[in-house]
């Protein structure tokens, strides 16, 4: 993860000065693809168990993951309205009991979220090729839990969650500059804040798990007007 940040850090550092002069892009419909890094923030997780005891409540932690996708809308000038699809993955870093504080170790379990989303961005025109933006949307995000395991303070390797899926609401807000490299194609440097309602994991009539799911989101993408 931290040579994707390096490289989007270095694409971003090159491109600049070769598109110093251009002009911003001229409005109509557009598509778009980019790359970038997720963090999700800790998540507390609430497992109902039809045995005793009859509740768990953890924290989880995730390790940075990668953040993919791509929109297609249509630029009105001012105002820019999309559909994006994204699916962002993340490993788990470390999972705790928040009513003993005992913590699991050699985590083994990963979350990933594939999102549908209309979003609307307004763009600051200027006198430079660099306009930035401000927006957000909202949507439905898929979870997909992974089955996850850790080793407990006995040294057994307990299961934790199992493998599901739920989809939920989700919404996003974000800013970020577009930087013209010719009326036609741009490069977009964004930052997202997606979070979504609470997904429930019942696959297993016996087993239900709940979490609500945020992450700040980078990325570098390519703009194309048609």
């Amino acid at each position: 993860m931290k040579k994707t940040i390096i490289t989007i850090a270095a694409i971003a550092t090159l491109a600049i000065p070769a598109i110093s002069g251009a002009a911003p892009a001229k409005p109509g419909p557009y598509a778009s693809a980019f790359l970038g890094a997720t963090m999700a923030q800790d998540a507390d997780v609430n497992t109902d168990v039809f045995a005793s005891p009859p509740a768990f409540r953890d924290r989880v932690e995730f390790d940075p993951g990668i953040n993919i996708g791509g929109t297609g809308g249509y630029d009105f000038g001012y105002l820019r309205v999309e559909g994006e699809l994204s699916y962002k993955h993340s490993e788990m870093k470390a999972i705790t009991d928040r009513d003993t504080g005992a913590r699991y170790r050699s985590v083994d379990g990963d979350l990933g979220v594939f999102a549908f989303m209309a979003n609307s961005f307004f763009d600051l025109h200027n006198d430079t090729p660099i306009t930035p933006y401000f927006g957000g949307g909202i949507g439905v995000a898929t979870l997909y839990m992974g089955e996850t395991t850790g080793v407990d303070n006995s040294g057994i390797r307990q299961t934790l969650y199992l493998k599901d899926n739920d989809s939920v609401f989700a919404y996003q807000l974000g800013a970020g500059v577009d930087i013209a490299i010719n009326r036609k194609i741009s490069l977009d440097l964004g930052y997202r804040y997606f979070g979504t309602s609470r997904a429930t994991f019942d696959k297993d009539w016996a087993q239900s798990t709940d979490l609500k799911y945020e992450s700040h989101n980078m990325a570098v993408g390519v703009r194309f007007k048609f």
